[in-house]
């Protein structure tokens, strides 16, 4: 839920800053994309903590190689397109890429749910809610990335 108040909070004080004067932040794609930077900050970090990352190795479905390499490669670009999306140049191109990575890890999440794993001592997001949040930042990334 942590990722979601990221994006929400992020978007809407980016938007307050835009009619506060801020010419860079002034309509709600650009603040849609401080929002979903800050998330991906706040994810992307989270993959190279001491205290989140083995939980994160542990969410990769069996089979997979190198769960390590894997969590260290999306981590990378969760904070690489989350500083492109602050670039307008490359916010488009950005959140596309980052809208087909955010759908190619939800299967993590969806085997961490039913295989009952723990973040950060606490069991993952339920399936269901997970499907729901996934959906909202996949959307997010879609809206910035067709927006204007």
């Amino acid at each position: 839920m942590i990722p979601l108040l990221a994006l929400v909070i992020g978007a809407a004080l980016a938007r307050l800053a835009g009619l506060a004067g801020v010419d860079a932040l002034d309509g709600w794609h650009p603040a849609l994309r401080v929002g979903l930077a800050l998330m991906l900050v706040l994810t992307g970090t989270a993959h190279f903590s001491r205290t989140r990352r083995a939980d994160l190795v542990a969410m990769v479905p069996p089979g997979l190689p190198r769960p390590d390499l894997l969590v260290t490669a999306t981590g990378a670009l969760e904070l690489a397109g989350a500083a492109a999306l602050l670039v307008p140049v490359t916010a488009r191109w950005a959140a596309a890429g980052l809208a087909l990575l955010m759908l190619a890890m939800f299967p993590a999440n969806v085997s961490a749910a039913r295989r009952g794993l723990t973040l950060a001592g606490r069991p993952v997001t339920p399936i269901g809610t997970r499907t729901v949040l996934q959906i909202v930042f996949v959307a997010t990334a879609a809206v910035i990335s067709f927006g204007p």
